[in-house]
């Protein structure tokens, strides 16, 4: 994680975009980017949401990097470690969802 918060902020600061990427931007960035994932996935069914094909599954690649990109960067403005965030918020959930009350169904935690 160090070593592309580390190419990213060289990036950034090679083309002076750092002025652009203030945390609000970013934030707009990762929901677009997130959006364009969505889109791959319009309008197939489950199965064939489940096997892309190559040129879909490059797509999918590029777009994963991208919201990876700038998760990283909106992190990063904030000193947050991503990887430590996703281990806590697995956790959190953990306790929200107990497997005697959450196994097999898809209700929101303070549905049950």
């Amino acid at each position: 994680m160090d070593t592309l918060i580390r190419k990213l902020r060289a990036f950034a600061q090679e083309r002076d975009w750092d002025q652009f990427h203030s945390p609000k931007n970013l934030a707009m960035a990762l929901s677009i980017e997130a959006a364009e994932i969505m889109e791959i996935f319009q309008w197939l069914t489950q199965p064939q949401s489940r096997a892309l094909d190559a040129d879909k599954l490059d797509k999918l690649k590029d777009e994963i990097g991208d919201v990876q990109i700038y998760l990283t960067m909106l992190a990063d403005k904030f000193a947050i470690d991503p990887i430590q965030a996703a281990h806590a918020k697995v956790e959190k959930n953990r306790r929200n969802y107990p497997v005697a009350k959450a196994k097999g169904n898809a209700l929101k935690y303070k549905e049950y």
